[in-house]
């Protein structure tokens, strides 16, 4: 069949739609030109403004996902209707606006890019099916929206980004379980939200940037054990927020950060005894 006459992308349709100067040509999806006329929605082309359509502008024929987009925005109504679709990014962009009663359906669809979209709107009831989606992206979606039990299952996850944000959401009580996650950023993550007395058993920590956080975060009084850490960092961590006994070792350490953290913790305290030794008068007459 022979394709209708397209507007051209620099002037005004009859119906008062523009597709924009210097866009990407129109392109049918299986390639090739748009064909309105064998097209599903071919009486659209008649009608005025976002009730109707536009190649090059709005069309759900094209290749190009963002006129995909624009044709569902100003037809809604049709997102039940092309959940079947054979083209992924149809069936991603239809579900964007499909009732969420359609949208179970679409858990196993072979592109992720589908399954992504089904995972942010899914009701959080039937999300524990997309838990164990092999794509990461679409299990990331899942881990920022399913609640305490279903998160929780999702701590041996093989994507460490997965577990990181699982880190991040999961509740207080069950956290202490990923304190020997083999991923450095995971126990990071795990150290910035862990309480004590689980917190101290990250102080050994093998990884330097792990320790750090939690010398940031310990009581200070049981910082005395990460005076002698083998990173500076969290040596100046301990010169940062520790006490007396602390800043006297800390004052001799090796590194010259450590050494100065120490040192200017020490400077407000000597300030004030000098201060209390030496009167008014004395003052006055240097």
């Amino acid at each position: 069949m022979t394709a209708m006459a397209i507007t051209t992308p620099s002037a005004t349709s009859a119906h008062g739609v523009r597709a924009p100067a210097g866009d990407i040509p129109p392109l049918h999806w299986q390639g090739g030109a748009v064909d309105c006329g064998a097209c599903e929605y071919r009486a659209l082309r008649g009608k005025p403004g976002e009730a109707g359509c536009e190649p090059g502008h709005a069309c759900m024929q094209d290749a190009y996902a963002r006129r995909i987009d624009r044709f569902f925005r100003w037809h809604p109504e049709q997102g039940d209707t092309q959940l079947g679709h054979p083209y992924f990014e149809v069936r991603a962009i239809a579900a964007r606006h499909a009732s969420v009663f359609r949208l179970a359906a679409l858990v196993r669809d072979p592109d992720e890019t589908v399954r992504l979209q089904v995972a942010l709107r899914l009701p959080l009831a039937q999300l524990e099916g997309l838990a164990g989606d092999p794509h990461r992206e679409v299990r990331i979606r899942v881990a920022q929206r399913v609640e305490a039990a279903a998160l929780a299952a999702m701590r041996g996850d093989p994507d460490y980004g997965v577990r990181e944000l699982v880190a991040r959401r999961l509740p207080l009580a069950v956290l202490p379980t990923m304190a020997g996650d083999s991923e450095r950023t995971v126990r990071m993550r795990v150290a910035q939200r862990l309480e004590m007395p689980a917190l101290l058993g990250m102080a050994d920590d093998a990884e330097p940037e792990v320790r750090r956080i939690v010398a940031e975060r310990l009581p200070a009084p049981l910082l005395a054990r990460m005076v002698h850490d083998s990173d500076w960092r969290v040596r100046w961590e301990v010169a940062r927020r520790g006490d007396t006994a602390m800043l006297a070792r800390l004052r001799h350490d090796e590194d010259p950060e450590v050494r100065r953290a120490a040192a200017e913790r020490r400077l407000p305290a000597l300030s004030v005894a000098c201060g209390a030794q030496q009167s008014p008068e004395g003052a006055a007459h240097g």
